[in-house]
This record gives structure tokens, C-alpha cells and sequence, in this order.
């Protein structure tokens, strides 16, 4: 029985190689962020012991909330930074290989127009949060193994912190975030990609202008916000549908007990969203497929 041609060449796996050695900033961005949060780390841990003593006299909801601050705050500049290498890898994506005519010699290559599209949306979607999730997981214990050596000798303070730092529950709640954002955000990712392969130049002002020039227009010809309010529903709805923080002014002991993945899985807006990311996706595999350089 033969093997197929594509199955022993794995272009898709080849397609996806080439972008992160083409684009640095894909891991090296979020390594930066990671590096300058565990730079400032050791500045924070010169009043470790101080707070933990005040940490103690708090409940055990708030302790938690109190001991996983540090740690939820790298795990949000990290995602953040996620975001925003995602956005301009894309508004880069197919421009970049128009611009400087490399377009030319990757067309000649026995790739579709399809797998190196997908490929790219596979940079944001999948690459970034697997990346994103074990640079956040090793920054974390990197900053718990500083604290264990900080609080060293305080047994009260060292073993609150391990008895209230829920990592591995964190973890978890981490993997379920990175996936709905990548989910949720699947649209956004499209269109930048559309745009990255239509525009000449610019490509951020033409996939940022025109959204908010009908959202300006709809505020000043009908008195109404629904564009606003539908581009900020597909920012943070994410966060919205997915989580459930209605805990009456405390944190849950459990953070787990925040997900609400069926409550994610059934709002119509993530399925719309898909069925959007897919229409752009098609329409900018057929777009390259007769572009040529800039």
C-alpha cells in the first residue's frame, strides 16, 4: 500500500515550522514578558513575609484570593501579551510575504493556497495558547520555588502559602481560559488574516477603521451603540460566558467552581463567531490564491 504524497512531506506540519522561524516575536515576545514579571518578582518578595503574616489573619476565601494574586496577575499580562502578538502576527501574515515578494517562491513550493492559511490561523488559535499555557505554568512554580526560599523558617507563612496557593486547580482554570479565548476570538484572527491579504498598506487602519467608522456613524445617525456594544461582546464575551465570578464580594476557595464551560459551549455568539472565522478563512485562502507581490 503506498503512502500518500502529503502524508510523507507534511506540509501543514512544515507550513506551521516555517511561520515560528519566520516570526521570532511568536515566542520571544511572551519569554520577554515572562522575564521581566520574574525580574520584578524578587522586589516583591522583599515584603513576602510581612504580608503573609497579614494574609493569616484573613478568612480562607480571602487568603487564597491574597496568596494567588502574584500569580494570576503574570498569568493576565501574559495572556494579554498573547493577544496582542496574535493581532499583529496576522496583520502581517500574508502582507509580509506580498511585500517582500517571498509570495513568489512559496507559491511555487507544492503547498495550497488552503494549508498555508491554515497554517497561519493555526499560529493563534493553536500555537500561542499551548505556548502561552507552558510558559505561564513554568514562570508560576518558578515563582513559587522564590517564595518557598523567601519564607523559609516561617512555618505559619510557608504553609498557608502551599495549602492556599491552588496551582495545579489554577492550571487547569488556565488551559479552560486560553481555550475559550482562542475560541471566542477565532473571528477577530480571520479578519485580520482577510485584510492581512487584501491591503496594499496599512492593514492596521483598514481592519481597525472600518468597524468604528459604522460604529461613529450609527452613534451619530441613530442615536444607537449595537456596533460598539457587538465589537466589545466579541473582545470580552469570553470572559462573560465563560466564567461565573458571581461570589457575593469573596473569592471561592475552589476556582474551578468559577467555569461555566456548558454555559460557553451553548451561547449562540461563540457559534457565530466560528461560523464567521470560517467564512473569512475561505475568503482569504481564495484571495491569495490570485495575489500577487506588493
Amino acid at each position: 500500500m503506498t503512502t500518500p504524497a502529503n502524508a510523507v512531506t507534511r506540509p501543514m506540519y512544515w507550513s506551521v515550522r516555517r511561520e515560528l522561524w519566520e516570526n521570532r516575536s511568536i515566542y520571544l515576545a511572551p519569554l520577554i514578558a515572562a522575564a521581566v514579571a520574574l525580574f520584578g518578582f524578587p522586589f516583591n518578595a522583599m515584603t513576602l513575609r510581612h504580608r503573609m503574616l497579614s494574609i493569616l489573619a484573613l478568612d480562607l476565601a480571602k487568603q487564597g484570593q491574597a496568596v494567588a494574586k502574584p500569580y494570576s496577575f503574570v498569568a493576565a499580562l501574559l495572556i494579554a501579551t498573547a493577544f496582542l502578538v496574535g493581532v499583529f502576527y496576522c496583520l502581517d501574515a500574508l502582507h509580509g510575504e506580498r511585500r517582500d515578494r517571498s509570495i513568489l517562491f512559496w507559491k511555487s513550493l507544492p503547498v495550497s493556497d488552503r494549508t498555508t492559511v491554515l497554517a497561519k490561523a493555526s499560529i493563534p488559535l493553536v500555537v500561542l495558547p499551548l505556548l502561552i499555557f507552558a510558559i505561564i505554568v513554568i514562570t508560576q512554580m518558578i515563582m513559587l520555588i522564590l517564595s518557598t526560599v523567601v519564607l523559609l523558617g516561617s512555618g505559619p507563612s510557608l504553609a498557608t502559602l502551599w495549602a492556599r496557593l491552588p496551582l495545579f486547580r489554577m492550571s487547569l482554570g488556565l488551559a479552560y481560559s486560553l481555550a475559550a479565548i482562542a475560541l471566542w476570538h477565532a473571528p477577530l484572527y480571520g479578519w485580520l488574516l482577510l485584510v492581512s491579504g487584501w491591503a496594499r498598506r496599512a492593514t492596521f487602519l483598514w481592519a481597525v477603521l472600518p468597524p468604528l467608522a459604522v460604529s461613529v456613524f450609527e452613534r451619530i445617525a441613530f442615536r444607537t451603540t449595537y456596533i460598539a456594544s457587538l465589537l466589545r461582546y466579541r473582545l470580552i464575551g469570553w470572559f462573560t460566558q465563560g466564567f461565573d465570578f458571581k461570589t457575593h464580594g469573596a473569592a471561592p476557595i475552589d476556582p474551578l467552581s468559577q467555569l461555566t464551560p456548558w454555559k460557553f459551549l451553548s451561547t449562540p455568539g461563540l457559534w457565530i463567531g466560528l461560523a464567521f472565522a470560517a467564512i473569512f478563512l475561505a475568503a482569504t485562502v481564495r484571495l491569495r490564491r490570485y495575489r500577487e507581490p506588493i
